[in-house]
């Protein structure tokens, strides 16, 4: 169940989103082409690695630079395979530049950071002890899903199942059953695998809420909000 488009057109050119989409591609080619030891280096350094916040006594033992709270912002550019990029930047073009419409750029981009911050600390907080480098887009991008569950939430959502199989559903459908399939992955892993969680499930739900909770504040002046 891949979403193609939608039917929500732009008044203006999403040129934030096009350029968050050119940077994350950017990187991630970069390091494809880096040597894997600098790649792997890269991750742990760039990407989120909670352990290193919480346990502040192995950032030395371990090599990792001290007081350093880059990955917070930086593990969103980096993307671990191309499933992972093509997935994240793909939702990205979908909904983002319907956000951006509505919002602006200056705004958009801010929304986007704020989403990403929050998701990332949300990971942080229900995974402490992991060292394993948490990177991607994803939870700012749940942001964007957020905001549009309410802004957008009757538009037309295209989805592929099967060549050529493809059907329309509403966005509140298709965006519900996002949100029941985070909070089923985030809350099965806690309670059957707590060690083994290889997704922020957490940071995602994290991103969709503030997304949620926030989007009223960044939108246009003048711009119609539902239930005002």
């Amino acid at each position: 169940m891949i979403p193609v488009w939608d039917t929500i057109p732009c008044e203006r050119t999403p040129y934030i989103t096009w350029a968050l989409i050119g940077v994350n591609f950017i990187i991630f080619l970069y390091l494809q082409f880096v040597p894997e030891q600098m790649s792997v280096y890269i991750m742990h350094i760039y990407g989120m690695v909670p352990v290193r916040f919480t346990h502040p006594d192995l950032v030395g033992l371990y090599g990792y630079p001290k007081n350093n709270y880059l990955p917070f912002i930086t593990c969103m550019f980096l993307h671990a395979s191309w499933m992972h990029v093509l997935l994240n930047m793909w939702m990205l073009w979908i909904f983002g530049d319907n956000i951006e419409d509505v919002m602006g750029p200056f705004r958009f981009v801010v929304f986007f950071f704020i989403c990403g911050l929050v998701a990332t600390t949300l990971h942080l907080v229900f995974n402490p002890e992991s060292a394993i480098p948490t990177v991607g887009a994803s939870g700012a991008l749940a942001g964007i899903l957020g905001a549009y569950f309410f802004l957008f939430p009757y538009a037309q959502i295209v989805l592929w199942f099967i060549f050529p199989i493809f059907v329309k559903v509403p966005a509140i459908a298709f965006l519900g059953f996002w949100v029941i399939f985070q909070l089923h992955d985030a809350t099965t892993a806690v309670f059957f695998e707590p060690d083994n969680l290889d997704e922020a499930w957490w940071g995602h739900l994290g991103g969709f809420l503030s997304g949620a909770a926030l989007y009223r504040f960044f939108l246009r002046p003048g711009y119609p909000v539902a239930n005002e």
